[in-house]
């Protein structure tokens, strides 16, 4: 692990901020510790990056990763931004402590799902939480449904005024 280029990080703490203005927020909680990553994004209209910054409850090792994230994913497109893996953040830190490894998958799972919020509400990848051929009908015969999409849970119930 290069200490140096970690400690430069943890200092620096680019990024490290909220943004009132973000285009989308993406979150990732980790039970195992209980931190939490948000990243906020301001996209432009032809996807890319202008603004990312991140905000984490997390240690040196959560800021260290987020902070090198966000230096990779300013000015990238949405898809070069969704790109960029745990082997990347890892490479470009030296490698991390066996006790650490798990650091880049929360940060790229809080990032990936600022993007697919984007796009889910900016009208591009569509994630449907309900299926085509669903019908209040057949809630009235079955009851309520749950859905699973995206990292999200949805509970549907019909009106039956």
């Amino acid at each position: 692990m290069n200490y140096t280029k970690f400690q430069e990080l943890v200092t620096a703490r680019e990024g490290f901020r909220s943004m009132d203005d973000a285009s989308a927020t993406g979150e990732y909680f980790s039970d195992s510790c209980g931190d939490l990553y948000t990243f906020y994004l301001k996209v432009r209209h032809d996807e890319v990056i202008e603004d990312i910054s991140y905000f984490t409850t997390g240690c040196g090792f959560g800021t260290a990763t987020c902070s090198l994230l966000v230096e990779m994913a300013r000015g990238k497109t949405l898809n070069e931004a969704a790109l960029i893996d745990e082997g990347t953040l890892d490479r470009a830190l030296g490698g991390y402590p066996e006790k650490k490894k798990d650091y880049p998958a929360r940060s790229i799972a809080a990032l990936r799902n600022a993007i697919e919020n984007f796009r889910t509400r900016s009208g591009g990848t569509q994630v449907s939480d309900v299926p085509a051929d669903w019908t209040a009908t057949e809630e009235l015969q079955n009851g309520p449904r749950v859905f699973r999409a995206g990292g999200k849970v949805t509970v549907k119930l019909s009106s039956l005024s």
